[in-house]
């Protein structure tokens, strides 16, 4: 039996498609919606032109966690930042999970604190800080060193690949404007953003505490 008419199934097949392809490549321009000439979305640049924290990502994982709503399923990722950019940097990170069904999650967000002290509380490492304890400045120099963790509920556990958007590691953005000879000019700002794509395939719901596989790491702008 179809849930849609099969012209709906499209529409919708069509809809995922294109909001995939904005949140991942950053802002796509499409020309029969502007009334433009479509541009393709802009790389980082080759070379470094802002201050950027070196990083260094831990494995991303699950875990169930006891909840006033039963055992629930959550995202977590550990993180390390170093500053060696020559100055003090605020660090107010800005990290989003999205599915391969284009469910899009925002770090931090219907999290409870018991599930955060829960997850850090396995984690076994003082030095790990929450989402919100992490937002500071950060000096210089290794010996300032700062450890996080990002966690996300794990809202389906059917889908084949999941991918993680850390913005606030890079100073570096890129500003434009789209139909300047319109009534309706938009004004994009992009920033440089690490993406970091796993493959997730199949049901994992028994996944334990195996880290999910890496299949891509690299800077985009989003």
């Amino acid at each position: 039996m179809r849930l849609f008419p099969s012209g709906e199934t499209n529409m919708l097949a069509n809809a995922q498609n294109t909001l995939r392809t904005l949140i991942l490549g950053g802002v796509a321009l499409f020309g029969a919606t502007l009334g433009t000439t479509a541009i393709a979305a802009p790389e980082p640049s080759p070379v470094t032109i802002s201050w950027e924290f070196t990083y260094d990502m831990g494995p991303l994982r699950l875990a169930w966690v006891e909840t006033a709503e039963g055992n629930k399923p959550y995202f977590f990722l550990t993180y390390s930042i170093t500053n060696y950019s020559g100055s003090d940097l605020l660090f107010a990170p800005d990290v989003t999970l999205m599915t391969d069904n284009v469910t899009v999650l925002k770090s931090g967000r219907d999290v409870p604190t018991a599930v955060t002290n829960e997850i850090l509380h396995r984690l076994d490492n003082p030095l790990v800080e929450s989402q919100i304890d992490i937002v500071s400045t950060v000096l210089q120099g290794p010996e300032h060193a700062r450890d996080g963790v990002l966690i996300w509920p794990a809202e389906q556990l059917d889908v084949d690949e999941v991918s993680v958007f850390f913005a606030g590691l890079s100073g570096e953005f890129e500003s434009y404007v789209v139909g300047r000879e319109t009534d309706n000019p938009r004004r994009y700002t992009l920033r440089k953003t690490l993406m970091l794509r796993y493959a997730t395939p199949g049901n994992f719901a028994d996944q334990g505490a195996r880290p999910f596989d890496l299949e891509e790491k690299r800077w985009v702008m989003r």
